[in-house]
């Protein structure tokens, strides 16, 4: 190669790469900045219009289409099974949705606005630059997001006007029609830059100078879906059982849309040409440029459109196949407590993280409840190693407890909304009152259970059943605390503080109770009274931190009005 023509490539290849930088930075800044716009929202609206797999379907492709990242749909679906609130079909039916939403960018991109990219780009960044308002700055970088995507295309396509002239570029071109090789580049380049959208918008740009024809461009954007599988697949690596059965939906639809579309790549593009518009006035390479990109982005959408009505009718057949590739398997008793939720790829959509926090208090309270309900059994009759399970529990609830302080401490450092601020602060404060229960029920029932063994006291059954119902009460006031904390309800949190008088009076019969008993002729009694009586003040501390995490959601509910 000669020294001219080394001074030819430098700038073909600083332009290219320069302008995908700008085309995927652009993205990144749109769909971040659609989600902290509109992520609340559209996770709300997911979560209505679920109700059966069309619905289901019509609202992923509505949720992806308006925050640009189908993995955000994914994430959020995993997160409504876990939390009983969608089903596997009708997971399904949103997954195959999201894939519909993600044709939007290419629908955009194919239109010919590169000549307004700077003007995008200014509007951007004076909206952004100027507002004091934090949603509207949010909206700037939306605008700013679209015109670095514009502007970035711009730059690839006056890079790489130069290969029209080279023979080496335009043979290797021709290479993308064969359907195989075309889908295998599309794969490995969506696998490499991790979104789907991005390759169809490179594809179209490679469209807009004519260097691919329009079947390449299918197979391209055919291997955009197979490549965003890996994407899928990488992602649900160690994550909870539902992100790994939301993964295998998605390989499983896309690969096999793949796979019934690929012998009829060739009468695809016969139809979206007849379906799109065409430049008769123009000839040759010319005329390829004019038409190519708006054909394959109609392609893509047919494409996603037309696979989505084949298979939805199947997918209960969808949901029962993961289920046997990935079947329950009950952990053991002993099994390492580990967090189920927290996902820090969330950390830059503050609302999503917020709610995946609330689902690992939920989790934290479930082991604190079992916790609740063992420790009186094992305090009154247990044996030694039924105490110290109950002791072991703690461990788990502490290391929860950790996790979710430290997920709660790094999203602070976010630029987090007056809401979303106060959402976790009262996530944060009853994650501590939880663990504050299971120091209680560790370090100080546990205490009383082992003194029990140690000093033979026997506690009556008339007691017994005296203070097992005081703790049914606790545990009615826990399990409302932990449904406002969880669903965000200022009724079950009323419930909760109401409970106060109730509970009051229940604790003092039973104190009569103790006093009564005092007296009574048994071996031991000072000692059984003490220990009873200090289990009827462990158990009422337990509601009062369950009024406490009550309370954080009222104050929480109060600042949102």
């Amino acid at each position: 190669m000669t020294e001219g023509s080394e001074l030819q490539l430098f700038p073909l290849l600083m332009g290219l790469f320069g302008g995908l930088a700008l085309f995927l930075y652009g993205m990144d800044q749109l769909s971040e900045s659609l989600k902290s716009v509109a992520g609340g929202r559209m996770k709300g609206l997911l979560s209505r219009l679920t109700t059966n797999r069309f619905t289901a379907a019509f609202s992923g492709a509505l949720v992806t289409a308006v925050i640009q990242s189908s993995s955000i749909t994914t994430v959020l679906v995993v997160g409504f099974i876990s939390a009983g609130l969608m089903t596997m079909v009708q997971s399904v039916g949103v997954i195959m949705g999201a894939n519909v939403g993600t044709t939007v960018t290419a629908q955009i991109v194919a239109f010919k606005v590169t000549e307004y990219a700077l003007l995008l780009v200014a509007v951007g960044f004076a909206v952004r630059f100027f507002s004091r308002r934090e949603r509207m700055r949010h909206q700037g970088m939306i605008v700013l997001g679209l015109g670095l995507i514009f502007f970035g295309m711009g730059v690839m396509g006056d890079a790489m006007d130069p290969l029209r002239s080279s023979p080496l570029f335009i043979d290797l071109m021709k290479g993308m029609e064969a359907p195989f090789l075309g889908i295998l580049i599309g794969a490995l380049f969506t696998a490499l830059i991790q979104s789907s959208s991005a390759t169809t918008g490179v594809v179209i740009v490679l469209a807009a100078q004519g260097f691919i024809t329009l079947p390449a461009g299918i197979a391209l954007a055919f291997g955009a879906n197979v490549g965003t599988c890996v994407t899928a697949l990488l992602a649900s690596v160690g994550k909870p059982r539902e992100a790994r059965r939301a993964a295998a939906v998605h390989v499983l639809f896309n690969v096999l849309g793949v796979m019934i579309w690929l012998p009829f790549i060739e009468q695809l593009a016969d139809l979206v040409g007849v379906l799109s518009p065409s430049a008769e006035h123009l000839t040759g390479l010319d005329r390829l440029a004019a038409e190519t990109p708006r054909q394959i982005a109609n392609a893509h959408t047919l494409f996603n459109v037309a696979n989505t009505v084949l298979f939805l009718p199947l997918a209960g057949v969808f949901a029962r196949t993961v289920e046997r590739l990935i079947p329950e398997r009950p952990l053991p008793d002993h099994a390492v407590i580990r967090p189920r939720y927290l996902d820090m790829e969330l950390m830059r959509t503050p609302s999503l993280a917020v709610d995946r926090a609330r689902l690992e208090v939920l989790h934290m309270g479930d082991r604190v409840r079992v916790m609740i309900t063992q420790i009186l059994p094992a305090v009154f009759d247990g044996e030694n190693e039924d105490i110290l399970e109950v002791k072991a529990m703690d461990e788990g609830v502490d290391l929860l407890h950790g996790r979710i302080v430290t997920y709660l401490g790094r999203l602070s450092q976010e630029n987090l909304s007056e809401t979303v601020s106060q959402e976790l602060l009262s996530i944060m404060e009853a994650a501590n009152d939880l663990e504050a229960i299971g120091d209680i029920i560790e370090t100080n029932l546990v205490v009383q259970g082992l003194e029990r063994l140690e000093e033979g006291v026997t506690v009556s059954q008339v007691t017994q059943g005296v203070l097992t119902d005081f703790q049914r009460m606790i545990l009615r006031g826990f399990d409302l605390a932990l449904q406002a904390v969880s669903q965000r309800s200022r009724e079950a949190a009323e419930a909760v503080v109401e409970m106060k008088g109730e509970v009051n009076q229940m604790a003092e019969s039973a104190s009569l109770h103790e006093v009564r008993r005092l007296v009574a002729d048994e071996p031991q009694r000072l000692a059984a009274y003490t220990l009873e009586v200090d289990v009827l003040k462990n158990l009422k501390r337990i509601y009062y931190f369950s009024k406490r995490m009550a309370r954080g959601v009222l104050a929480g509910a109060d600042a949102r009005q």
